[in-house]
């Protein structure tokens, strides 16, 4: 993986390999889940888990003053991968809205 900055049982995190911000790190969980609209009420604790992990990775990566928690889904959500993930975005000013 691209320079990764966590791993637990449950997900990894790593630097994206083409970054649209200064700081721009991606948390995927390891079970294979196709999108956030594919998730089940049995879920609920892998995805408060990466939310948890996304929170920790703004606070370790120093983005002190903000960072932006983005989850595509879908072909009109821009999603360009099959697997659930969440991009964690800081270092700049982020805009509103954002495309």
């Amino acid at each position: 993986y691209q320079r990764r900055v966590h791993g637990d049982e449950r997900c990894i995190a790593f630097h994206d390999a083409q970054p649209q911000a200064p700081t721009h790190v991606l948390v995927v969980p390891k079970r294979p889940l196709p999108a956030l609209s594919a998730a089940a009420p049995g879920d609920a604790d892998l995805l408060g888990h990466l939310m948890m992990v996304a929170a920790q990775m703004g606070k370790d990566l120093g983005l002190d003053s903000g960072f932006r928690v983005i989850i595509n889904n879908g072909p009109d959500g821009a999603q360009s991968v099959d697997h659930l993930h969440i991009h964690v975005m800081g270092g700049r000013q982020m805009h509103w809205p954002p495309g």
